[in-house]
């Protein structure tokens, strides 16, 4: 279980969050801009430090952000390393500064509770669960047996070593369509294969020999966990995320049903426009599986609706807050504001459910509607986001006119995206 610290909170009030926090942000995509807007948002911090390694238009333009480029915040010393110079040059201007490090990546997310000792030293709060939970529960066959002694349903699953396993895989015993995943997504994420995919839709035995093939002769060396695959459309995907406190209860719960899906190989999974509704069985599970952990802070779980059985099926927990938790914010809760209370003030966090109504959508209302089969929930999202203000986490009013031109330029280059991986696909995984 995470304890929680012995240092006395170094914020003690609203104000004192306006006038000392000073966030740093690492990575450049939609939960990056989402932290930058909502800490302006919550305390009217004028500049949150943003690390990346690349010219993101949208978070570079942007008035509120302290935009800098470190190419190697992708590996440990790289990461730690442009940190601390960070950490050195605010003391040496501000002493009083109080730092506060978030991650927008399972990568950033792992890389950030290993080095939790060494930011902490120079005055970071860290606000990610200790790493030897963290890399026990994002290993998937680890994840699953943990839901089996919790009672939580998951698809049928199958474990290969890529490392030590068979140079043939027993192709022609196992059911199709199946799913194919990586168990450690991070280590993935860094491995080299060819025609590497985020998620891999697997048709045939062939199709399934060739991908073994890639994988196990590649740098890749954790396991390949292969799933049954559950029948539906993105429709039957669920999103929750959770906020705990040091003894494992959840303190802020949000959720939805995700209406479209990013269909970019690249991206695969990360979920485009989210209709707000709550799931009490989804909410159980997620409890008894935090509780048992001693989990703190955010998690973030990929679900599907099974309707085959009708349960919800678990897939995984995202260590961290997810690329989409700007929707807590939409559903009454802004999400900075549960990292500043549980990690900076030691504030007691209300029980609260994240619910009012909502629809998150960063796609045009075209993609919509040429890409939602359920015509009734897509007419249940255009009536959520009628009264949804702010929907799309990129446009901000109170922003510069350049960040809002580049946020507009992203979401129109959603049309051809859909045209490309899923239109002209006629819905399947573009291979």
């Amino acid at each position: 279980m995470n304890a929680a610290p012995a240092a006395a909170p170094r914020i003690d009030s609203h104000a004192d969050a306006r006038r000392l926090l000073q966030p740093v942000v690492v990575g450049g995509d939609i939960l990056a801009y989402s932290y930058v807007r909502e800490f302006h948002r919550a305390y009217g911090i004028e500049r949150t430090i943003v690390l990346a390694t690349q010219d993101i238009k949208m978070l570079s333009t942007s008035r509120f952000t302290d935009y800098r480029l470190e190419p190697r915040i992708h590996e440990p010393e790289g990461l730690y390393d442009a940190l601390e110079r960070v950490a050195g040059e605010l003391r040496a201007t501000d002493p009083e500064r109080v730092l506060l490090v978030v991650g927008c990546d399972d990568c950033h997310a792992r890389m950030l509770s290993a080095g939790k000792e060494r930011l902490e030293a120079v005055g970071y709060t860290v606000p990610y669960i200790d790493f030897p939970l963290l890399d026990d529960i994002t290993q998937k066959r680890r994840f699953y047996e943990l839901c089996d002694e919790l009672e939580i349903p998951y698809p049928r699953t199958w474990y290969f070593d890529c490392g030590d396993g068979p140079d043939e895989l027993p192709v022609d015993e196992l059911p199709y369509p199946l799913i194919a995943k990586p168990s450690n997504s991070a280590q993935f994420q860094d491995a080299t294969i060819p025609r590497k995919r985020k998620i891999y839709e697997i048709e045939s035995a062939e199709e399934l020999a060739q991908v073994w093939h890639d994988i196990r002769t590649s740098d890749y060396a954790g396991e390949l966990v292969l799933q049954d695959f559950i029948p539906g459309g993105d429709d039957a995907i669920r999103t929750l995320t959770t906020f705990s406190d040091a003894n494992g209860e959840v303190r802020v719960v949000s959720g939805g049903v995700v209406c479209l899906q990013d269909h970019d190989p690249t991206a695969l999974g990360n979920p485009l426009c989210i209709l707000g509704e709550r799931e009490e069985a989804i909410i159980e599970c997620a409890k008894r599986f935090l509780a048992r952990t001693g989990y703190r802070g955010f998690a973030n779980f990929d679900i599907k609706f099974d309707e085959r059985d009708g349960s919800f099926r678990f897939f995984e927990v995202n260590t961290r807050a997810g690329r989409n938790t700007y929707y807590l914010s939409l559903g009454g809760v802004n999400f900075v504001t549960l990292i500043v209370d549980e990690f900076m003030r030691g504030r007691a966090i209300p029980y609260h459910e994240a619910y009012d109504d909502f629809a998150y959508c960063c796609v045009p209302r075209y993609v919509l509607r040429r890409s939602m089969k359920n015509r009734e929930r897509l007419a249940e999202v255009e009536g959520a986001l009628a009264c949804t203000r702010d929907p799309y986490p990129l446009h901000y009013e109170a922003d510069s006119f350049m960040h809002n031109l580049w946020a507009y330029i992203m979401y129109v280059n959603q049309i051809p995206k859909f045209k490309r991986f899923y239109w002209d696909t006629d819905g399947k995984q573009l291979k």
